[in-house]
């Protein structure tokens, strides 16, 4: 996703008036990440929140109000994201011998997980409505869409069927 994630900040349209994301909090002593995943996954939330940054073209003003409420959507994707990996390291350990039970499991987990993705956007809905004009949000939620659809058809090329 990292690569993909730079191809399309390579493409990304600069708006007229972009507002740089605030910079990230740091403590006293910068701690590094514990191991190679999560240091991906800091570079992957980066790269992500300058694409955002630009194509969403937000004033100071609303960038003031966006820029909260975007990083508290983000910890529930994360989480979701979490789930999500949960569900393919179950998958993959029991890929040769997947029985009808967690073939079963896995699937209702997998719906289960698809529902809270869509119950976290339509959550976050009025709080991106109540920060920032119509069309922006309108915007913002087709930058999800498609990093989202760019995942799932990484995922699809890469995770195999079900024996």
């Amino acid at each position: 996703m990292g690569l993909t994630l730079f191809m399309i900040i390579g493409c990304a349209e600069t708006p007229k008036q972009a507002t740089p994301p605030p910079a990230p909090r740091t403590t006293a002593v910068q701690e590094k990440p514990a191991d190679d995943m999560e240091i991906v996954r800091e570079k992957v939330r980066a790269d992500k929140k300058l694409l955002v940054s630009m194509n969403m073209g937000l004033t100071e003003s609303e960038a003031k109000k966006f820029w909260p409420i975007y990083d508290r959507y983000q910890l529930g994707l994360d989480r979701l994201v979490d789930r999500q990996l949960e569900i393919i390291e179950t998958f993959a350990k029991n890929y040769d011998t997947m029985s009808d039970a967690i073939a079963r499991q896995l699937l209702e987990d997998y719906l289960l997980l698809e529902d809270d993705r869509l119950a976290l956007r339509q959550a976050y809905l009025p709080k991106f409505r109540g920060a920032i004009p119509e069309i922006k949000v309108a915007r913002y939620y087709q930058i999800e869409n498609k990093i989202q659809a760019i995942v799932d058809v990484d995922l699809a090329a890469n995770v195999p069927l079900v024996k």
